[in-house]
């Protein structure tokens, strides 16, 4: 009885302080989040009122709607740009690079700027895509155009560049450690049995990176339709997100329960995908068991 009793200290010892960070530093927050969204506003103030008035105005005002559903448009189209660049990279270190050492350097070249603000890297993007940028003068210089172009920023085209590039590596490692594990006895079977080399990547090799496809999807999308800061530097007025919608509301307009009605809807977005990749992931498995 004095032993199990030392056990369940020693449990409780090791797990409580994890479980108290848990709950303090991540779980608290949402719950003042859900709680504020039922709250009503009468300016200056915020009364403690359990209502859904501010559910209620998100569904009955268009422009939420059309905030809500560019926003998935464009983290759609930034984690399929993602993917586009990721997986032939991820391909290429995995299967194509001889050398350890060339390979552990142009992985950590893809990784590097996860070290570098995120600031810099959009700036660098609107500095490329400006009138007096790179790619104006480039495309000037080889006779293209007679004068700089103002077509390549302030638009969700410049958004999806930038965001496509800074979020590529959460893109890039998953299915890079994917295709890792990937047992090179299974390609040299298909070879042996005269498999053409698409075939075999359609198969074998693709149908085994999907785990770290669907993880670097997850990552891409969730970053991208919380991300507020491209839409201010390079996406122009008619760009605005859920996130910069939600940035307004808790400051200039100070209506801090619609903003976080606004959060709630956000983040029930992307606990929706989380679950729905988790649940192909796990048909996947099943179908290649």
């Amino acid at each position: 009885m004095k032993h199990k009793s030392r056990r369940i200290f020693n449990f409780w010892a090791l797990f409580s302080g994890p479980a108290l960070w848990w709950g303090t530093v991540l779980l608290v927050p949402y719950l003042i989040m859900l709680a504020i969204s039922f709250y009503s506003r009468q300016f200056p103030f915020h009364v403690p009122d359990f209502q859904f008035g501010n559910y209620a105005a998100l569904l009955e005002d268009s422009q939420y709607y059309t905030v809500l559903f560019r926003s998935l448009w464009i983290s759609l189209a930034v984690s399929v740009t993602a993917f586009l660049l990721s997986y032939p990279l991820a391909y290429f270190l995995a299967f194509k690079m001889r050398s350890g050492r060339l390979q552990l350097f142009l992985y950590t070249a893809t990784i590097v700027p996860l070290w570098v603000s995120y600031l810099l890297r959009a700036y660098t993007w609107k500095t490329i895509l400006g009138s007096e940028g790179i790619l104006n003068s480039f495309l000037m210089w080889i006779g293209i155009i007679d004068e700089p172009s103002t077509i390549f920023l302030y638009n969700q085209g410049a958004m999806i560049i930038t965001m496509a590039y800074i979020f590529t590596p959460f893109m890039v490692m998953p299915i890079y450690a994917s295709l890792e594990k990937i047992p090179k006895s299974l390609i040299e079977a298909s070879k042996d049995l005269g498999a053409p080399r698409f075939r075999t990547f359609l198969k074998i090799t693709l149908p085994l990176s999907m785990p770290g496809v669907l993880a670097g999807f997850t990552f891409t999308f969730g970053l991208s339709i919380g991300d507020f800061i491209s839409p201010v530097l390079v996406g122009g007025p008619y760009s605005n997100m859920i996130a910069n919608v939600v940035a307004t509301q808790f400051g200039m307009a100070m209506n801090w329960p619609l903003g976080s009605a606004l959060g709630v809807v956000l983040l029930f977005i992307v606990l929706g995908i989380i679950t729905a990749s988790d649940k192909l992931e796990r048909v996947g498995r099943l179908n290649m068991g």
